[in-house]
């Protein structure tokens, strides 16, 4: 896999019929949201929770995932868009946060636990390995669309970028860190670590269900924290530090309160 990302260079259009284009960035990204999906019914399977339901929430989650995602994304480009503003809705070109579609995400779940009085811990909880498997394989249509790559490189798994693609800086290098396949990576572990979370909670009958919620938002603010050092796409800057990075630490200060504000909940001292 590695030889072939490093001497091939990609075509965003995976069919082109005249004026009808399907993008591979599209077509991973429905086929990380089935993905998603099919991970999210057979977990709400085991805590039995009703198809029908789950299936209604996913469909709210998924229009305010796209558009969190896509307002995010303008929110962080707005004078390109202000000037173009017609390119807001060209979503299969590119230009989706993932954190703008958390938060949307943690929103829409709250107010439908709400109003049909249903766990809110569990029904995040439920989604957030579908949350990290649908990352992994979105991911790759940053590949073909050549966006969101890293640092130039020398390592064999460097990515070609064509000219057009380039940023200014390191318009000279040949091959650049594929950023794309190191989130996929790291995404792909977290759904694996959430999963033996979940097969420990129904095994064991263990209610905690915010425990498995804040282990993925902890766990992906780290990755993206990182990942930003090797990042060179353009975004805003504050204290030296990108914009993803400022978020990914504040999700993390906010999971490590949280864990400490009820540290004795789930870790109760016993007495000697």
């Amino acid at each position: 896999m590695f030889n072939f990302l490093h001497t091939n260079i990609p075509d965003s259009v995976l069919i082109n019929i005249g004026q009808i284009k399907i993008y591979w960035y599209g077509l991973f990204i429905v086929t990380g949201i089935l993905v998603a999906m099919i991970v999210i019914l057979k977990l709400a399977e085991k805590y039995k929770i009703s198809k029908e339901t789950i299936i209604d929430s996913v469909f709210y989650l998924l229009i305010s995932g796209i558009i969190g995602a896509r307002a995010y994304h303008v929110f962080l480009e707005f004078p390109y868009y202000l000037n173009n503003p017609i390119e807001i809705i060209k979503i299969w070109q590119g230009g989706m946060a993932i954190h703008g579609a958390i938060f949307a995400g943690i929103i829409i779940v709250y107010f439908f636990a709400k109003k049909y009085k249903m766990n809110f811990w569990q029904l995040l909880a439920i989604y957030a390995p579908g949350a990290a498997i649908g990352q992994a394989i979105g991911r790759w249509g940053n590949y073909f669309n050549q966006e969101l790559f890293g640092l130039p490189t020398n390592l064999p798994w460097g990515i070609p970028i064509e000219p057009v693609n380039r940023i200014l800086e390191y318009y000279g290098a040949n091959y650049y860190h594929p950023t794309f396949l190191y989130e996929s990576l790291g995404n792909l572990l977290i759904f694996i670590l959430l999963i033996f979370a979940h097969r420990f909670f129904i095994k064991k009958d263990y209610k905690f269900y915010e425990i498995i919620v804040l282990l993925y938002l902890g766990l992906y603010s780290i990755l993206r924290f990182s990942l930003e050092f090797v990042r060179i796409d353009k975004t805003p800057e504050m204290l030296n530090l990108r914009l993803p990075q400022i978020i990914s630490l504040l999700i993390l200060t906010a999971v490590s309160v949280y864990l400490i504000k009820n540290r004795r909940k789930y870790f109760p001292l016993k007495k000697i």
